[in-house]
């Protein structure tokens, strides 16, 4: 398995290890439910450099970018960043990501760990004609997200940056501890919080996880894994490649037409998305309650009108909201709030209703 550079603080912190998309990497230190509290409640140290940094570098990078993401890149100003989908020739996607202006000829596109290499290839393969150079630099980032309402607290004593002035999906480049890092205010957790990349060795990567802990404890900020990641942007209703997003769903489907410029200009799969926009679509992605006992978990059959239609994307018990939630792709009839439909557990057919998404909100 690939190792980041703060493995050996995972081990020191007693982290329960587990193969995530063949990397080493902690679900969990002191519990999934405790680490999501901790998040909701103070704030949560997470290692996420495992996620995949792609640089485009040249004088068509904008145009590059346009093509081949579903936003409008043309809209960021340097220091800005947007959620966007890397899309398929039938509207589909082949990842979502964060596309990060660093200036007129660079972008960075921050992709998802499991779909690194083919992310790469894809993106080649579609920028070819364009006069830009595709750099993966995803081997020599760290990245460290700190989410919840004291992260901003805990990054001051490391940084200089003005951190007050980092808003929403903005960034800095600036130092963590005399090292040279982009800190933007993004995260997965549906939280205020930073997600900071930088280069450095070991020695330094473990030894800011470290850091970071060890300071955050007096404020209640726990170190966290990928399960209670998994939990937070679940009840913040963030959607998860190859679960509720994927290539066999458009980006309409999945309820996220606010990423798609259909009047920027040409890219990739926008006819497909033009023409369902225009004649409407058929199945949408929606969230749910359960309201019979039972969890719902990914995979589960999903019945309506008794008959199967689809799969649980995701599903879990919110360790916040204290109830069983989840999201799964509906026949369009069936996706108004309160609607009723069956989830199959356990070869048992048990009531869930839908409800507007997100299912949780944080306060301004």
């Amino acid at each position: 398995m690939k190792k980041t550079r703060i493995n050996r603080a995972h081990y020191e912190l007693n982290g329960r290890m587990v193969d995530f998309a063949g990397w080493d990497l902690p679900v969990q230190y002191s519990g999934v439910n405790e680490e999501h509290l901790a998040v909701r409640g103070t704030g949560g140290i997470f290692d996420v450099s495992h996620m995949g940094e792609i640089f485009l570098r040249g004088p068509q990078a904008l145009d590059a970018v346009q093509y081949i993401t579903s936003n409008n890149a043309a809209r960021l100003d340097p220091g800005k960043i947007q959620y966007s989908a890397l899309l398929t020739e039938k509207g589909c996607f082949v990842d979502d990501m964060l596309v990060h202006k660093l200036s007129d000829t660079e972008y960075l596109l921050v992709v998802n760990a499991a779909n690194l290499e083919k992310d790469d290839a894809w993106i080649r393969a579609k920028t070819a004609a364009f006069d830009v150079e595709i750099v993966n630099e995803s081997a020599e980032y760290s990245q460290i997200a700190i989410q919840g309402p004291a992260s901003q607290a805990l990054l001051a004593q490391f940084t200089g940056a003005e951190l007050a002035g980092i808003h929403y999906y903005t960034f800095v480049s600036d130092e963590i501890q005399g090292v040279p890092a982009l800190i933007s205010r993004t995260g997965y957790t549906g939280e205020d919080g930073f997600e900071i990349y930088f280069k450095s060795d070991e020695d330094f990567a473990a030894g800011l996880f470290l850091e970071l802990v060890q300071r955050g404890k007096t404020a209640g900020i726990v170190p966290a894994g990928l399960g209670a990641r998994d939990t937070l942007r679940l009840e913040a209703s963030m959607p998860l490649y190859g679960n509720d997003i994927d290539d066999s769903h458009t980006v309409l489907e999945a309820g996220l037409g606010w990423v798609l410029k259909l009047k920027k200009g040409d890219f990739i799969g926008r006819d497909i998305l033009l023409h369902q926009k225009e004649t409407g679509i058929h199945r949408h992605l929606a969230g749910f309650e359960m309201i019979g006992r039972g969890i719902a978990r990914h995979g589960y059959p999903v019945l309506w009108d008794g008959k199967e239609v689809s799969q649980v994307t995701s599903g879990t018990m919110a360790p916040f909201l204290k109830k069983a939630i989840g999201m799964t792709y509906l026949p369009l009839e069936a996706t108004e709030p309160g609607t009723v439909f069956q989830i199959l557990i356990h070869n048992r057919e048990v009531d869930a209703r839908v409800v507007q998404m997100p299912f949780y909100k944080r306060e301004s």
